[in-house]
C-alpha cells in the first residue's frame, strides 16, 4: 500500500533484522535513507535493488516536503536510518510530521533501539526513564544539564560518541556524587559488546582500561538507587 513505512534496522548484528522488515524493504517503491552508502550495503546483503533517496540532517526540511509530495502521488516509501529506529536521535521527525499534516498513512515497524536494549540489561530501574540522546557538545551545556537533573527521580538515558565519552564522565563527576550508579554500554549487539554497571567514579577507571572505539549508550540512575 502507498504511504510511509518507518523501518528500523539492526544496530550492529544483522541477524536482528526481522522478516517483516525484509519484506517491507522489498515491497516499497523507494527507500529514504540517512546515508545511501550504508543503506546500499544493507540492500546488497538482502539482495534487493531499490531506488534510494538521501534524507539526512542536512536536507531534512526540504526532503520532507519532496518525499511527502511523492507519497501523495501514490508511492510507498520506506524510511531508514543508518542503524536503529528512524526519528530516535536520527532524521525522521519532519517527514512523519508532514505526513500527519497531509493525512498520509504512516506505518511503524518495531525493531532495535540501542537505548531500550541497554536499559533492559542494565540492572538499573526500568519502570520510568528519560531519554535524552546526545547532550550538547559544549562543556558548559553538559554541566548545566547535570545540575538541572541532579535530583531527577528516574533513570536517564544518553547517547555519546567515542570522542566525548571521557568528557561526559568527567563532567558528570564534577556535578554528581561519585557513588551515583551508571551503566555504560559500548557496541551493543556487536562482537565486542561491553556492558558495565558501576559507580560514576569506577566508570572513569573502567573507561581508562577499555577501548573507546564505537558508539556508547549511558544510563544514569537516580541518586537514591543502589545495587
Amino acid at each position: 500500500m502507498s504511504g510511509l513505512y518507518i523501518i528500523p534496522t539492526p544496530i550492529g548484528n544483522l541477524s536482528d533484522l526481522s522478516e517483516r522488515v525484509r519484506q517491507t524493504i522489498a515491497e516499497v517503491d523507494w527507500i529514504a535513507c540517512e546515508d545511501t552508502r550504508v543503506t546500499g550495503k544493507l540492500l546488497q546483503f538482502l539482495q534487493i535493488k531499490k531506488k534510494m533517496v538521501s534524507y539526512r540532517d542536512q536536507n531534512e526540511k526540504e526532503q520532507a516536503i519532496f518525499l511527502a509530495d511523492q507519497l501523495e502521488s501514490g508511492l510507498s516509501i520506506g524510511l531508514i536510518c543508518d542503524a536503529g529506529t528512524p526519528g530516535i536521535s536520527d532524521p525522521g521527525f519532519r517527514l512523519v510530521r508532514e505526513c500527519h499534516l497531509r493525512k498520509i498513512s504512516v506505518t511503524p515497524l518495531p525493531g532495535p533501539i540501542a537505548a531500550i536494549t541497554l536499559l533492559s540489561a542494565s540492572g538499573l530501574p526500568t519502570n520510568r526513564f528519560l531519554f535524552v540522546g546526545f547532550l550538547a557538545p559544549k562543556k558548559s551545556a553538559r554541566i548545566r544539564f547535570f545540575e538541572t537533573h541532579r535530583d531527577f527521580p528516574y533513570s536517564i538515558i544518553f547517547y555519546e560518541s567515542c570522542h566525548r565519552i571521557e568528557k561526559f564522565i568527567s563532567d558528570a563527576l564534577q556535578v554528581l556524587e561519585s557513588d551515583r550508579m551508571i551503566c555504560i554500554g559500548r557496541e551493543i549487539t556487536k562482537k565486542f559488546e561491553t556492558i558495565e554497571t558501576t559507580s560514576l567514579q569506577n566508570a572513569k577507571d573502567f573507561l581508562d582500561q577499555q577501548s573507546k572505539k564505537g558508539e556508547f549508550v549511558i544510563i544514569l540512575a537516580d541518586q537514591k538507587f543502589t545495587l
